[in-house]
């Protein structure tokens, strides 16, 4: 290339630099004891931060027991917790320039939930160890789901001050951003989609009183979280469900987060419904980005199955997004960044352990003959 790739150009957040426009996105694991992390954090959260992503985010840290979606969930709700995330922290660190951000969420009636390797998307057992659920209406998942027990007003302002003190953890541990979770069906969410929320007091009814508590929640975390670290929040951008939450009321409120203080805004989809229909492929929600990226005039992530270092390059120098965000694709590959750096003529920050990796014309040569070189990498296929 002749020109500097858009996609490993910096990027400014609030008050933070990322050297490039690539994120290693929240990705559950299902690994940890009690809400701590492992050794296994240590490994997945290590292999992001040296894979040459400018930003790499821990998955969903739930700031209750009961806010967890399984057992084996990540937490932030106590000293342990605290202690163990600070060791994965300090661990990617040591090895990586790269900023470390880390998600916070609170599952609400999708929570008490088996890992996704012994059944997935079916709730516990009282014999499995099953707890109650919480949720804006006490409206089941689906058949065979309990039923949440609807969050009344201590309930509201117990969970708003769990979020808080989560935030003011990570903000000791010394994560670099806070991202929280208004999406995929989690709380938040319930609270603002009126397929979930049916509430008949301050916190249902027309959007406005709907997004209230999700509303609430954001300002207690801006309160409790440094001012000078970028906050941002993930939305999902429609429920594919008549009548369900839509992009018009994403956009409605993103611009109503970033009057709040909010940085960004991570735009998803989905994850309210079993029986949703989602158009999934290369990029399917880089669309909804760009239309509350015009709209409601606030940086941007993009997500979605994306996977083509072209594609990624393009939605950036478009301006659809101001940064992409992966989660898949460095599952399958967490060199990504690196082979995308060497696809689009650009550099990015590297081990020196793997000089012989990652400048070796061997490699790029092998890359070409795979037809990886100028081309997409592997397809993936959706779940």
């Amino acid at each position: 290339m002749t020109e500097t790739s858009a996609l490993f150009s910096p990027l400014m957040l609030g008050g933070l630099g990322l050297a490039n426009r690539i994120v290693a996105s929240p990705m559950c694991q299902y690994s940890a004891e009690e809400g701590c992390a492992t050794d296994w954090h240590l490994m997945h959260l290590g292999q992001l931060a040296v894979s040459g992503a400018g930003l790499v985010m821990t998955e969903s840290a739930h700031v209750t027991p009961q806010g967890r979606i399984t057992h084996s969930c990540l937490g932030l709700y106590s000293d342990d917790n605290e202690a163990a995330l600070a060791r994965v922290v300090e661990f990617c660190r040591r090895h990586s320039p790269a900023k470390l951000g880390i998600q916070l969420s609170h599952a609400g009636r999708k929570g008490s939930t088996r890992l996704p390797a012994e059944g997935r998307n079916r709730p516990l057992t009282d014999a499995e160890g099953a707890w109650p659920t919480v949720g804006a209406s006490g409206i089941a998942r689906a058949d065979g789901w309990p039923d949440p027990a609807p969050l009344d007003a201590p309930g509201i302002e117990a969970i708003c001050a769990a979020h808080a003190d989560a935030a003011r953890r990570a903000a000791h541990i010394g994560f670099d951003l806070l991202e929280l979770v208004m999406a995929h069906g989690y709380l938040l969410h319930e609270f603002l989609s009126p397929l979930t929320n049916r509430r008949d007091d301050a916190y249902g009814g027309d959007a406005i009183r709907r997004a209230r508590f999700p509303l609430d929640v954001f300002d207690a975390v801006r309160d409790a979280w440094p001012a000078d670290r970028p906050l941002g929040v993930r939305l999902s951008a429609t429920d594919y469900a008549d009548g369900g939450w839509s992009l018009g009321d994403t956009v409605a409120l993103a611009v109503e987060l970033e009057r709040r203080g909010c940085d960004y805004v991570a735009v998803s989809s989905g994850g309210l419904l079993f029986d949703q229909r989602v158009p999934t492929g290369e990029g399917h929600q880089v669309d909804f980005a760009a239309t509350v990226r015009r709209e409601a005039d606030i940086p941007v992530m993009a997500m979605g199955m994306i996977a083509d270092p072209h594609h990624a390059e393009a939605i950036i120098r478009e301006g659809a997004a101001d940064a992409v965000a992966l989660a898949r694709t460095l599952l399958v590959d967490p060199r990504w960044p690196w082979h995308a750096a060497q696809i689009l003529g650009a550099a990015v920050d590297f081990p020196p352990q793997y000089l012989r990796g990652y400048k070796s014309a061997w490699h790029r040569t092998q890359r070409a003959a795979d037809g990886q070189g100028s081309s997409k990498p592997p397809k993936l296929t959706p779940d």
